[in-house]
């Protein structure tokens, strides 16, 4: 069963971090995914780029439309993800609890399934 580990950071905090601080924080995101993947249970990984780098799109009556916001208004942002192959929510909690991530922002713990269901 896969479930994804969404990091959901305050926008800004990277910049108040600054890009020492970055480049550590980074490191140790980095050495989590490889445990992770030693243990055989890391399906995908990725750090996203800031809001400003990003863009929205929506198509409505046929239509594709670029969104500017709500970036401006924005508290959190999506700064990245771990895809793991658990069997339960709580062996994917548990790995999220191992996340250095969870120290400066939120972890999102969801399973993945259909939309429909």
């Amino acid at each position: 069963m896969a479930y994804m580990l969404m990091m959901v950071e305050p926008v800004g905090q990277r910049s108040e971090r600054g890009s020492a601080a970055g480049h550590i924080v980074y490191d140790r995101m980095l050495g989590f995914a490889e445990s992770l993947k030693k243990r055989g249970l890391l399906r995908g990984v990725e750090s996203l780029a800031s809001l400003d780098e990003g863009a929205r799109l929506q198509v409505r009556d046929g239509k594709a439309r670029v969104l500017d916001g709500p970036f401006a208004e924005a508290k959190e942002m999506i700064g990245g993800f771990f895809l793991v192959d658990v069997e339960t929510l709580d062996e994917a909690l548990a790995l999220a609890a191992e996340c250095p991530a969870a120290e400066w922002c939120t972890v999102e713990v969801r399973k993945t399934g259909p939309c429909w269901a």
